[in-house]
């Protein structure tokens, strides 16, 4: 489908339509982007979780060491994605405001 000259994604009940390659790979960023903000927020979740744990333990070195690996890995993760994800929303909404169908 084309709209103002720039094609745009298919409407689901049109299968064999032409895919804009540029909103399938939007799609794939998107993807990442969610993947990466539930396994970041997931990993800081499991940090906050076993530093009570560890509170109750006395903070055994072992728990200690799984805290902070759990934070830095959150935070390498997590970053990106919501960079990621911020771009995909900004690139969607500057569709939409030029009339194109994302």
């Amino acid at each position: 489908m084309i709209t103002d000259g720039m094609p745009s994604a298919p409407p689901p009940d049109e299968p064999d339509a032409p895919v804009d390659p540029v909103l399938v790979r939007r799609r794939q960023w998107a993807r990442f982007a969610e993947v990466g903000q539930r396994l970041g927020y997931g990993l800081y979740a499991l940090s906050l979780g076993l530093f009570f744990l560890a509170m109750a333990l006395d903070l055994p070195k072992g728990v200690v060491n799984v805290i902070v690996v759990a934070l830095i890995l959150g935070s390498v993760v997590l970053a990106p994605a919501i960079v990621v994800g911020y771009g995909v929303k900004a690139a969607d909404r500057e569709d939409r405001e030029r009339g194109l169908k994302p």
